[in-house]
């Protein structure tokens, strides 16, 4: 037996993604062509919420369309689980908040320790586009997020969610929101979804220089998981994992991101369920969980690997009710090797990203992450370890 071939102690920890699908007060007004939800609406949204969180019992749990923290909140304590940290960067409900302004927001809620948290809406610098008819396009419609935590036994990870643009056409409105364009023309649709396509082309490229920024050079985790919108193997979506590069280039698995989907490990069974949402009776996989090269097994760097991967979709055929989602849910069951104790503490790196208010307070003789969510002026900054 060569040392490598040790057994190795190994830690678990399951994820999930759940696009919540209008997540909301109760009586308050989300969108202009949509009621507010009554309070029996809401009471059902947040058992039927409730009952999905516990089934899925997820360490870090990543959710998208969540208007009001509160609403998340809610739901949360009908699973009867416990999360220690639980944020939607800019749905807070407090005294100087209302919940989120004109489009729905991401959040995360996790039982593990949280070292920092970023939400990012602007583009890096240059990577702007321009939208036929809107002109400069250089936001995150719903502004990813970044959160540094560590497991028990001391390994630390970086987890983003992500809810890009999605594939309705965007028409020509005006000030008031009525529409400058005829919606009955098909050449006006094919612009209007052109503009959509550009929109969320240009997500995935901030969102891949992103992932470039928190993979580079290092040997933290990271898992990217959300609703984007687009397949797995779609143009967006292979813009941001760049795995084909690793055919011409072994060195790009160091920046590169794999569906977890296709590394389950030999004992997961995999079925023809692996779909999230259904469009005109037809069923894609939009909502995906993505991980770096230490998720690979046998890899050259690998640290763990994935073990299961479930899609929870069964709600998707009983009828369009928005009390549920019209997403089904996906959870990865990933598992990580148990290093030594004193390596970790001194040798992983940590994203030095803000923390949000109201965060749990770090653990002793951790960096204590600076106060607010401003976006850094710069990409993201990690202490440089070496892969070896």
């Amino acid at each position: 037996m060569r040392p490598n071939d040790i057994p190795v102690p190994l830690a678990t920890l399951m994820v999930a993604t759940c696009n919540v699908l209008n997540l909301a007060n109760p009586g308050r007004m989300f969108y202009e062509n949509q009621d507010p939800y009554t309070e029996a609406e809401f009471d059902r949204k947040l058992t039927w919420l409730g009952s999905r969180f516990r089934m899925l019992n997820a360490d870090v749990l990543a959710v998208q369309e969540v208007w009001d923290d509160a609403a998340f909140k809610g739901a949360l304590s009908r699973s009867g689980l416990r999360y220690d940290f639980v944020a939607v960067p800019g749905a807070e409900n407090d005294g100087m908040h209302q919940g989120a302004q004109g489009t729905p927001r991401v959040g995360i809620a996790t039982r593990l320790k949280v070292d920092a948290l970023q939400s990012f809406a602007e583009f890096p610098p240059g990577l702007e586009v321009e939208v036929p008819g809107l002109g400069r396009h250089a936001r995150f419609e719903r502004p990813p997020l970044v959160v540094t935590m560590h497991m028990k036994h001391g390994q630390t990870l970086n987890v983003l969610t992500a809810h890009l643009k999605s594939k309705r056409p965007k028409f020509l409105q005006d000030g008031h929101g009525n529409p400058v364009e005829d919606r009955g023309d098909p050449k006006v649709m094919a612009l209007a979804s052109l503009r959509s396509l550009i929109m969320r082309g240009a997500e995935a490229l901030a969102l891949r220089c992103l992932v470039i920024d928190l993979l580079h050079r290092t040997s933290v985790p990271l898992v990217v998981l959300g609703d984007f919108n687009d397949t797995p193997d779609s143009v967006t979506t292979q813009l941001i994992c760049a795995t084909n590069e690793i055919a011409y280039d072994r060195e790009a698995r160091d920046v590169a991101l794999f569906n977890a989907y296709e590394l389950q490990g030999d004992a997961a069974l995999k079925k023809d369920v692996a779909y999230s949402h259904i469009h005109q009776g037809t069923p894609s996989v939009l909502d995906q969980i993505l991980v770096s090269e230490e998720f690979l097994h046998n890899g050259r760097n690998s640290i763990g690997d994935v073990r299961r991967v479930d899609y929870f979709n069964d709600h998707l055929h009983e009828g369009r009710d928005r009390s549920r989602s019209d997403h089904g849910f996906v959870r990865a069951l990933l598992r990580l090797r148990m290093l030594d104790q004193t390596r970790v503490e001194t040798g992983a790196p940590s994203v030095q990203l803000p923390a949000p208010e109201n965060t749990a307070p770090p653990r002793a003789g951790r960096p204590t992450a600076p106060e607010g969510l401003s976006r850094p002026a710069g990409p993201i900054r990690q202490t440089n370890l070496q892969r070896q």
